[in-house]
This record gives C-alpha cells, structure tokens and sequence, in this order.
C-alpha cells in the first residue's frame, strides 16, 4: 500500500506577483505557477487516493480560512482544502488563482492548521510548499514558534523565492528592495530553524525538466520454500523461507481512453479532454463536452430463416471451442478439467549451471530478487550460505517456480549476488524447448560457394584495410569517459541513472500541461530527454578522419535518388559515366511491345523509359499488360497462372496509383471480374477472383486518391463474389 501524503501548497497572489521583473515575458506569478501546476497535475497522474493535496493563497483580495474571525489571518484564501485533487479542480484553481490587489497577509499557521486537523496523529509524509516574492511586509516576531510547530508535527518546509539571492545556484539580484533583503533572511532563519529548505524559484523551475522517477511499493510473487530435493521424503533435503519482489519492470506511458462526442452540447462549450488523468470519471467527461464509449457484444449465428439470415444468440448458449488447425474442438465443462494442469506451489531447484556456460540471450523476462523471509534468521543464514556458495563455484541455479497451485510453471536461473550490506538470488524466465526458434544464416567471415569452396577474399567480406578502419573508428566513439564531473575530470559521458525514457516522459509531460492549458499548443522536449539521442558534436568532429578511411577501404560511391514525380512528368537519374543506355537502345523511336515472359520489368520500362510519359503511353502500356494478365489466367492449368497475374494486377495498381491513373485501373479490374466471373478466360476461375482479395487488389478508393469516385462500403461490395 503506499504511503499516505498531505501537502499544502501557499501560492502568494499580491499585487506585486504581477509584475514581470528582470525582462522575464511573464509575471512572477505566471512564473511561479510554472513549478506548482507541475507539482499538483504529477500528483494528480498518480491518482491515488492517499496522496492528499491543500491549496492556499497568500495575499488574496478576500478571507476564507477556518481562522478568519482573527485578525492576523486576513486576505488568506483556502483555494483547495485538502483531500485528492481531480480534474475538475485544476479547471477551478486556474480561474482563482489570480493577483490580487493588496500586500497583506501570512499563511504558513493556516497551512499547519490544515495540516494538524487533516492528519491528525496518523501516519502521513506531510509538507508546506511556500511560493513567494517576499516584496511586502511581514511580521517575523512569531517565527520561532512556528518553526517549533513545525518541527513538532514532522513537518518538511520548502521556501522557493522569486529572484532570492543563491551563492550555489549562482544568483544575486542587484538593487534589491530593502524589505525583500529583511524577508530573505528571515525565511532562510525559519528554514534552518525547522530543518526545511529554502531556495530561489529559479532553480526549481530549471529541475522541472528533470523526469521524476516513480517508487512504488514491491509486492511479493511468491512466497514459500526454496527447496532442493524433497523434504517431505528425505531429511537431507534442503527447504528455505523465501519471498520474491519485482526488481525491474517495465515502465509504459499512460493509455488513452474512449470518447465520444456529447450531441447535446450547446456551440462553443469545450470538448477538450485530458483523458489520461484520471479525473472522476463520468462526471467529468460531461463538463469535458465527453461521454465515456460504452461497448454492447452480440452473438450470431447462421440461421437461414431469420431475417438476414443470422439469429442472436444469449452467451449462455455459446459454448468453447479450442482452435485444432483451421478447426474448433468443443470440449465440454465436464471434460474440462483434463486441460488443467495440476501443479502445487513451490520454488524446487533442478540443477545448476556454470557461470561461463550460460547464454545472456537466454534471459526471457524482468528481474526479480528472492530473499529470505523476515524475521527469520534461520532462513537468512541459510540462503546466506547458498548464495556463497554458487558465487564461490561461479554457478547458476536453475529451478522450477509454481506461483500459485494450477498455475503454469516457470523455469527460472537463479543468480548470487553479494553486496556489502545486503546478499539475494536475481532470476529471470529461462525458454522451454517449444520457446527456441533456430534460425541459420551464412557465416559473415566466409563464403562458400554451391561447390563447397570456402572463398576467404570476397566482395562481401571486409579486407584488413576496412577492418583496422573499423576498430580505429570504435576506438573513437568511445564515450566511456568522455564526460567531465564537476572538477573537470575525465568521467562516463552517459551514465545510467541520467539517461530517461523519451517516450514514457514526454507524454507524462504534454499531459500535464494540457491538463492545466487545454486551449494552448504542446509545450518543447526537456533538453535531458534528447541529450543522448545524438553523440557529441565534439567526438562526432574528432572521429571524422577515421571515417574518412573507412570510407575509402570499403569504397563506398554515392547512387543517385531515384525522383519520381506525382504526375506524368518523370526526372530520369543520369547515370555516372553520362551514358544514356536506354537512348542508345531506343535506335529506332518505336514502342515497344510487352512479352509475357518478361511483363513487369518491361511494363515499368515502357512506363519510365522516357522523360515524358504521355496519358496515351500510359493507357497503351496497361492494355498490354491487361492482355498478359487475362492470359495467364486462361491458359493456366489450375491455379498454376494465378500468382504470376496476381503479381502483374499488384505492379499495375502500385504504378497507376502513383501516377494518379486511378480510374484506368478501376475499369480494368470492373471488366476482368465480369470476365472471371462469367467464365470467359478459360471456364470456373472463381478461386482466381478469391486470391485477388486475399492480396487486396480492390478498386483504389477515396482513402488514397481522394479525386477517387469508389468510397469504401462501395469497395467492399465490388470485391465481393457476386
């Protein structure tokens, strides 16, 4: 279960957080609000219903707190009392919080008070989060004791100050108001009195771009006896209390969710949507202009005399079908027990392995950790002294794991590690039999020819030349220590824990800036997420003689692009040399004719054979071919012809899509249907037509070619038998 939380954030809204300051495009506030919507919306992505959150303006133009009757507690405005916060109330908070018009008040007792009432003695990580510019008076007589308070309740205090003085982060406002020097120092004292933190709102705002990771609270897989051989049978067999934790998984971005547009929504309301964060459900979808998709399943079967000729079915008369090839085997409830198999839980070890011998490219799943049970010594000193002795013979275990009992059985390698603190058995899934696909390539440092002669000096095996290149070049993309820590000394350039998932943070972070700014565009990368994805300019600039060289020793030329226009006009590539092949070829200027043994290179030939193609060589060139196709398919004996016209159609629909010709092959494919299905090529060729669906050779539809006249019901329709 995770931990309960309860913080409060204090916002300070007066009118001097509405200013912009030192050529900022934003007021202070603005600026501000920066760090504390990305604070709450992460809060709310978490949607948990222990992480509890509070929101208090500072300085607002009026009162409501549970302390307003007093005089000290004026202009404090409980924005959030707290409680899990949904999406509805972000859409509240950004309409409130607002600069106000006064300079007037203090909000870190509220805060406390909420806090103190919320929690009471319960167990919670509580904390204040106080934003501010420090620029109006306030009174510091009473900082001691709130600080005592503080300290008191286990309370974490962070104190972030718009433009506040940092030697270490390497600030320091100049001309700096009087009164705003006397609030520093006196919030820097009431954060070190109560253990807090006090820092300029610069640098929070810099270390927003940093992805946060999430800790989560493991739960055990298994928990159990390790064993080797039977306990239950020999006194000799070894049985240890063991528990299993994730150690590593997979971490994935939020998943959309289903919506459909409201039909009652008056014109102008909103229909935007942050789906991903969970925000109340159904309620929320319809302040959103949203509903929630809601799935209906029915079942038929083929009846002839119901209407359409399928009658429903209700589910408890379905009964399950196994898949037996292309075949569904009923097996019926009483008889369904034989596809149980019967297994008892346990983790039972089957054999061991050498260290050296095992294949890293057997690992089949996450990490997990097995430990011994707590509070148990006997088993702690027992798993202790397996662990050391695998690590001493640099072995492996390999044992069998039943989860739960009739659950599938895993086998699982077993792992020692030893720290100095700290001593468990890492596993992985290890593959059945049925699990390994062995595939055979040819060898990459020989050739052999059909003789058998193993050739060592080939055009496809690189020369010493090209792979001395090829180590330099390694050599100089290392980047093991092409970083510099902090004292400028040579370190790792990419360390494991500074490199984040793209995709699983980006999309957490257009989330929650949509969420809080629907109607604005998405904000940049965080510079940290596309840092790795080039190596450096630096190392990329020292590395390019030895590219050059290999370059040189494999001998690589440029091949020029192949530019095919849209339309009918068509940019030849002109060969190296500067010889026109094909001009010389062409001595004569006559078209020529396709051959059926040869129909789709001089198809494509005729069509690209010179620079400009006219719509008459276009309908020419298809005719011909129409004519091959057409006797393919009746000159075939069975289905013999089939592949060879089904290549043809696709080719021919490949090239007239490109060119736009879309209704050219609409007609050709409408008459030769006509003629398959009639039987004019040849007698019963309906098994040619299926295999033209099969290959989804259907009409080009108004989805590719949007001139196209053929919708996509109209499509589904024409390709059918009938």
């Amino acid at each position: 279960m995770a931990s309960k939380e309860a913080t409060v954030y204090i916002v300070d809204v007066g009118s001097s957080m509405g200013k912009r300051n030192h050529g900022r495009e934003t007021t202070d506030l603005e600026w501000a609000m920066e760090y504390i919507w990305d604070k709450i919306t992460s809060t709310v992505a978490l949607d948990r219903k222990t992480a509890h959150v509070g929101v208090v303006g500072l300085r607002t133009d009026g009162t409501e707190n549970e302390l307003d009757s007093e005089e000290p507690y004026q202009n404090i405005t409980v924005f959030q009392p707290l409680g899990q916060v949904l999406m509805p109330d972000l859409r509240r908070l950004r309409q409130q919080i607002q600069p106000s018009n006064t300079d007037a008040g203090d909000a870190l007792v509220i805060a406390i008070q909420m806090i103190s009432a919320h929690c009471k003695k319960l167990q919670y990580i509580r904390k204040i989060i106080l934003v501010t510019n420090a620029n109006a008076p306030m009174d510091a007589e009473d900082l001691d004791n709130i600080a005592s308070k503080i300290k008191e309740d286990n309370i974490e205090l962070i104190i972030l100050g718009v433009d506040f003085d940092d030697a270490d982060y390497g600030f320091k406002e100049e001309d700096k108001d009087s009164v705003k020097a006397d609030n520093e120092v006196a919030f820097r004292k009431l954060a070190d009195e109560s253990n807090g933190t006090c820092a300029t709102l610069a640098e929070a705002i810099d270390q927003l771009g940093i992805p946060r990771l999430k800790t989560t609270r493991p739960v055990h897989s298994f928990k159990g006896f390790l064993t080797l051989g039977d306990p239950e049978q020999y006194d000799t067999a070894m049985a240890i209390d063991v528990e299993r934790y994730p150690k590593t998984s997979v971490a994935r971005p939020p998943a959309a969710s289903n919506f459909v547009i409201r039909s009652d929504i008056a014109p102008g309301e909103s229909t935007q949507s942050a789906s991903t964060l969970q925000d109340g459900g159904a309620d929320q979808s319809n302040q959103d202009g949203l509903a929630a998709v809601k799935n209906a399943r029915t079942y038929q079967v083929q009846d002839e005399n119901a209407p359409g000729g399928k009658r429903d079915v209700e589910v408890d008369e379905l009964a399950k079908g196994y898949e037996y090839g292309s075949t569904a085997v009923y097996i019926s409830e009483s008889d369904r027990n034989v596809t149980t198999y019967e297994t008892k839980m346990g983790l039972d070890i089957v054999g061991f392995v050498a260290k050296q011998e095992y294949e890293r490219y057997m690992d089949m799943s996450k990490t997990n950790v097995i430990v011994a049970q707590r509070t148990n010594d006997k088993a702690s000193m027992a798993l202790s002294s397996f662990i050391h002795a695998l690590y001493e013979l640099e072995s492996y275990a390999v044992a069998r794991l039943v989860p739960k009992d009739d659950k599938q059985p895993l086998m699982l390698l077993l792992a020692p590690s030893i720290e100095p603190d700290f001593e468990c058995l890492y596993d992985v899934e290890l593959p059945f039999a049925e699990d390994v696909r062995d595939y055979r390539f040819p060898p990459l440092d020989r050739v052999e020819t059909v003789s058998g002669k193993v050739l060592k000096q080939h055009r496809n095996l690189p020369n010493d030349a090209l792979k001395d290149a090829m180590s330099e070049y390694v050599d100089k993309m290392d980047l093991s220590a092409f970083g510099e820590d902090d004292e400028g000394k040579p370190t790792e350039y990419m360390p494991m824990e500074d490199t984040y998932s793209p995709v699983l943070h980006r999309v957490s972070q257009v989330i929650r800036h949509r969420a809080v700014y629907p109607n604005t565009g998405i904000p940049p990368v965080n510079e940290i997420l596309t840092k790795y994805s080039h190596p450096p300019q630096d190392l990329v600039r020292e590395a390019k003689p030895t590219l050059d060289k290999i370059l040189a020793a494999a001998d690589i030329k440029k091949v020029p692009p192949k530019v095919r226009s849209r339309k009918f006009r068509r940019d030849v590539p002109k060969p190296l040399s500067g010889l026109d092949v094909g001009a010389l070829l062409d001595t004569k200027g006559k078209r020529k004719r396709i051959s059926s043994e040869n129909a789709i290179p001089e198809f494509k030939q005729l069509l690209y054979g010179t620079e400009d193609v006219s719509v008459e060589a276009v309908h020419d060139a298809c005719d011909q071919l129409d004519a091959i196709i057409r006797g393919y398919i009746k000159h075939s004996v069975g289905d013999s012809g089939y592949g060879r016209a089904i290549e043809a159609i696709r080719v021919m629909r490949e090239e007239l899509l490109d060119l736009e010709e879309w209704a050219t092959y609409n007609d050709f494919l409408k008459k030769l249907k006509q003629d398959i299905l009639s039987g004019d090529l040849g007698g019963e060729r309906k098994e040619m037509w299926w295999q033209i669906r099969t290959a989804r050779l259907g009409p080009i539809q108004q989805k590719e070619v949007k001139a196209s006249d053929v919708g996509e019901d109209e499509a589904k329709a024409f390709m059918s038998a009938k």
